[in-house]
């Protein structure tokens, strides 16, 4: 018997919990590529170190990304 998957609305589109369906990880990103088929790629959850190297970027760069903000909104 199949599994209804209900889409959730976030801050980076509709997100649908189908890492349980799909049989992967919890935490891996399906993407869908649509050109003129539908094309499916799944991506493993971050590692702890790429979510601190992140954090260290987001950190580092904090001021030029608020700066290039400000300046995309008064264009």
């Amino acid at each position: 018997m199949s599994e209804t998957l209900t889409p959730n609305k976030t801050d980076k589109g509709w997100v649908v919990e189908m890492a349980r369906a799909a049989g992967v990880a919890e935490g891996s990103l399906i993407v869908l590529y649509l050109n003129g088929d539908v094309a499916a790629e799944i991506l493993p959850p971050a590692t702890e170190e790429m979510k601190r190297s992140v954090e260290e970027s987001i950190d580092k760069f904090r001021d030029a990304f608020a700066e290039m903000k400000c300046s995309s909104l008064t264009e």
